[in-house]
């Protein structure tokens, strides 16, 4: 079942990919690429402390087509991040790759039935290194999520949406040999995948809330039909961006994610489902193609 449903929804987005291309004129694109850092050095210094350097890059690209009673955004967003912090060794800080693509037919004025696509992963291996750094606890395509859902998009205004996807097919793939052994991820010990058959919603808000001052965000909640359907997976990313002038800025950026299959030890070696939190502040220069 699983094989058939995923087959039909990426022959329906081939079919949009040729559709589309034939109306070139009908796309707005856009490009942004933005490099943060932050540096400190000490030498003899009475105060105590030890010399720090931080990278952050940022990648953003979008594709959105527009013609008539359809439309299809697309949306790549990459991002990795490194700490450098005196003697010891360079860790990262940030990591994150994620494809969004929905298609919509307009079903009233301000409401679309709806195909979304999403892709998650991240560029290199992750490490706790609380505990060591070279016995990796992620990976390139460990996790990746492969999201496929139909239902319903209700946009009152360019800067808020909401997509709600009743059926919605969920893959998530585990390829470091060690993580699929021990069932990291959700997958069963041994499996290198998982599928999931459940309802997913994702909320969208990005709007300039003061002169130069931009806010977005994005909530995504995802429950499984197939098991334990009462528990809820939450993805709630928020980025505040602040425009010095054309190429230097500020970000704010947040990310809490809630996921009853990925198990956090504690400080006690207690192993369970954790709320994870990120903030990263980040100045640096960007520029926009």
């Amino acid at each position: 079942m699983k094989k058939q449903f995923f087959t039909l929804l990426l022959l329906g987005f081939i079919s949009l990919n040729v559709f589309a291309q034939s109306d070139t004129s009908y796309w707005k694109t856009s490009a942004k690429t933005s490099l943060n850092f932050s540096q400190s050095h000490l030498s003899n210094w009475s105060a105590g402390g030890q010399s720090a350097l931080n990278l952050l890059g940022l990648v953003n690209v979008t594709a959105n087509y527009k013609k008539e009673n359809h439309i299809w955004d697309n949306g790549l967003d990459m991002t990795l991040g490194y700490s450098h912090l005196g003697d010891e060794k360079i860790m990262k800080t940030d990591d994150r790759i994620e494809f969004n693509s929905l298609y919509g037919k307009k079903a009233t004025e301000k409401l679309f039935y709806s195909i979304a696509f999403s892709f998650k992963t991240q560029f290199a291996d992750g490490f706790d290194y609380k505990v060591d750094s070279t016995t990796p606890i992620s990976g390139l395509f460990a996790p990746a999520y492969i999201t496929l859902g139909l239902g319903m998009e209700w946009k009152p205004n360019p800067y808020f949406s909401i997509n709600f996807s009743p059926l919605t097919g969920r893959v998530t793939l585990v390829t470091i040999k060690e993580l699929s052994d021990a069932g990291s991820f959700g997958v069963e010990p041994g499996k290198q995948s998982r599928f999931e058959l459940g309802m997913k919603t994702t909320f969208k808000f990005e709007k300039e809330i003061v002169k130069n001052v931009t806010l977005g965000t994005k909530l995504e909640v995802f429950t499984d039909y197939l098991k334990n359907p009462q528990n809820i997976d939450v993805d709630w990313q928020t980025l505040v961006t602040m425009k010095v002038n054309s190429w230097l800025n500020a970000n704010i950026a947040t990310h809490l994610i809630y996921d009853d299959d990925i198990k956090i030890t504690d400080k006690e070696g207690k192993s369970g489902p954790r709320t994870q939190f990120k903030e990263v502040l980040s100045v640096g220069v960007s520029y926009i193609f």
